[in-house]
């Protein structure tokens, strides 16, 4: 058990703003908020019906350490009773100063100030390149607006005032994941008390629903010619080269093959596998890639070119940097693909036979594509690997790529 009573007088006043607010911890769920204006405010944080809640106490120096205690202490009581405290305290509170020292807190504590703190919290769980691009849309699309407005006077009016900006420029995608966002803080902000309700929620329904993303793939009918192009093209890059026939074989997204590690690779072994971690994967969750004899023999060859260490696929005149991000792409459209086929267009190709063949259960196949399951029954159900129908169904996507290619060596 933590231990009670941590706080002094002398502690509270030594301690000073910093730039973002932060807790001073006195125990049984009782803090002191320190704000970056230099307020100092009571609260408990408890559990009732199954809810995290908050109540507030009121401002320091105004209520003292040793009143702050007496407070905790009936609301404790108050709690084992079965009564909602913050409720009680609705009916109870009838010091006009005190409500007025709430709603002046409040008014300081802008729309930026909250979202900073949510995202140095929610950034922990994210990607670099996730997490710029979240800054980047509130600092380019929320702040201006938001930023400075209190966060407790925000009306959905405001919010949707702001979504429609984004709309008017056709930017519905934009807009769907910044309402998300917005959403999201409101939420965080209602959980620390911050505001009353959340003016985010809902607004999905009065927004222009974005068009799923569309990966042009190429017919079926097409691939021998395609991989015919690619294996006689005689100004290909061999690191470009074999980084499309591995794309090919192992249909993992772009950004999982130009980061791909040799430590995340076991290609020596009966059974070699490609481990790639989680925070690298769109749905944050570690994914097996079983290698075929052809894949195995991709990476052999690679280690010529970029050693043992390091990026499997490096940029070709920087070993040190992953493969950019467009290379495979403008490969593929040298070759008269621009507009037809995207190099994500492997996965839906490598998802419509491997289902066509009618060997593989559908259940396998998605586990493979590394897609989320959207039923909760089937996902866990799919919790488990698969791995060895998934090692023979990758050898036998390998086997079927190079009956394609006819004589082509890929």
């Amino acid at each position: 058990m933590k231990p009670t009573n941590q706080l002094t007088e002398l502690s509270i006043k030594q301690s000073k703003p910093k730039d973002k607010q932060y807790k001073l911890t006195d125990g049984e769920g009782m803090y002191l908020r320190v704000y970056p204006n230099g307020s100092k405010y009571w609260q408990l944080q408890f559990w009732f019906e199954g809810k995290q809640k908050i109540l507030s106490f009121g401002v320091w120096p105004y209520i003292s350490l040793k009143e702050a205690r007496d407070k905790r202490f009936e609301a404790k009581k108050i709690i084992k009773k079965g009564i909602n405290p913050i409720e009680e305290k609705k009916v109870t509170l009838k010091s006009l100063d005190l409500i007025q020292e709430e709603e002046t807190l409040r008014e300081t504590t802008t729309f930026k100030m909250v979202a900073k703190e949510w995202f140095s919290r929610q950034s922990l769980h994210w990607t670099e390149r996730y997490s710029r691009d979240v800054l980047s849309y509130l600092n380019i699309h929320v702040y201006p607006d938001l930023g400075e407005m209190p966060i407790s006077s925000i009306s959905k009016q405001d919010i949707i005032s702001t979504l429609r900006k984004l709309e008017a420029e056709g930017k519905n995608e934009a807009c769907y994941r910044i309402r998300q966002k917005i959403e999201a803080i409101f939420s965080y902000a209602e959980i620390e008390e911050h505001c009353t309700g959340n003016p985010a929620k809902g607004l999905q329904q009065i927004l222009t629903k974005p068009q799923p993303k569309s990966h042009n793939s190429l017919p079926i009918s097409e691939l021998p010619e395609y991989l015919k192009k690619i294996n006689v093209d005689k100004d290909a890059n061999p690191t470009t080269l074999l980084a499309l026939k591995f794309i090919i074989l192992t249909f993992v997204r772009t950004q999982e093959l130009r980061s791909a590690d040799w430590k995340e690779f076991d290609i020596h072994s009966s059974e070699p596998l490609w481990v790639i971690p989680a925070d690298r994967m769109k749905m944050r969750k570690i994914h097996h890639v079983p290698l075929s004899r052809q894949a195995v023999s991709i990476l052999n060859e690679m280690q010529q070119y970029s050693g043992k260490e390091g990026y499997v696929f490096p940029q070709y005149n920087n070993s040190k940097k992953p493969m950019s991000e467009n290379t495979l792409l403008y490969f593929s459209n040298r070759l008269g693909y621009a507009g037809r086929h995207t190099i994500h267009g492997f996965r839906t190709i490598a998802s419509t036979v491997l289902n066509e063949s009618r060997k593989w259960h559908p259940d396998v196949i998605e586990r493979q594509l590394a897609h989320q399951e959207s039923n909760k029954v089937r996902n866990a159900y799919n919790r488990a690997e698969h791995l060895d129908e998934r090692r023979r169904m990758m050898q036998w996507w390998s086997d079927y790529i190079d009956s394609v290619a006819i004589k082509t060596n890929i």
